[in-house]
């Protein structure tokens, strides 16, 4: 697919945007976005401070609804009316928050129980089993289950918080600077084992990341946030070839040219 400036269109998305606006009083963070993310894709959303990056992410996932235009989730309107609908859909995606976001007054086992617990459907050993699973997954053992978060380093609240993220075996996974504040070796290796899920669980995955690492090892595809618009969409390949001032500041510099190979 060629690169279309503000557009990034593929058959019977994941994730559907059209027409978005947003605007905090007289400020206007987002204009006219289209974007669509196909199923099993891993999309880097990337731009500069400020851009609007988090605030899309949000409305992705209908924590914050935008001024105008659709957001559709797996061809359904992430903030309709009816509350069922809703909770359906919310049941589809999962969200890796920045700093994990985990609850400080439950423990592990707790925490990745939770949205488990919210369905209503399952009984406690049902639950703990699936605790279990899933931190076996993140590369954690049993007896961490009984950890407090103050008690975890942060690359294991990292993998708490995607433990508790997969728990309901999302078709799409939100992630918000997923290795912010990890050293580079604990960052490569949760960049190994978000890879690893994704080729076994096959998930969409759309992403936030300021670091080019993340990128190279993780996104398939990167859109690129400027200008209040997406201005690029496509491999890297095909972004490095728009002329914008952002896109020539990015990949001139000398960690961003892994990204170029890792998502070509």
């Amino acid at each position: 697919m060629s690169t279309l400036p503000g557009v990034c269109r593929r058959a019977a998305p994941v994730v559907e945007i059209r027409g978005l606006c947003t605007e905090f009083d007289d400020v206007v963070i987002h204009r006219d976005i289209d974007l669509d993310i196909e199923v099993g894709q891993m999309l880097g959303l990337v731009g500069g401070s400020g851009s609007g990056k988090t605030t899309l992410l949000r409305e992705i996932v209908g924590l914050l609804a935008p001024s105008k235009g659709t957001v559709r989730l797996f061809g359904e309107a992430v903030l309709d009316a009816d509350p069922e609908r809703r909770r359906r859909l919310r049941r589809r995606f999962g969200m890796l928050f920045q700093q994990g976001a985990l609850f400080s007054a439950l423990s592990v086992h707790d925490n990745i129980a939770f949205p488990l617990r919210e369905l209503h459907t399952l009984d406690e050993a049902m639950i703990t089993d699936l605790v279990l699973l899933k931190l076996g997954m993140v590369e954690l053992e049993a007896r961490h289950a009984r950890l407090m978060p103050a008690e975890l380093s942060g690359g294991m609240i990292k993998r708490v918080a995607l433990a508790r993220a997969l728990s309901l075996e999302p078709e799409l996974l939100v992630l918000d600077e997923p290795t912010a504040g990890l050293d580079p070796d604990r960052s490569e290796n949760f960049v190994k084992l978000l890879r690893m899920l994704q080729r076994e669980l096959g998930f969409t995955v759309v992403m936030v990341t300021h670091d080019p690492e993340t990128l190279a090892g993780l996104a398939t595809r990167l859109a690129v946030l400027a200008d209040q618009r997406i201005v690029a969409c496509g491999t890297a390949a095909e972004v490095a070839a728009v002329d914008h001032p952002f896109i020539r500041n990015f990949f001139s510099s000398g960690r961003a040219a892994a990204v170029r190979q890792g998502t070509s």
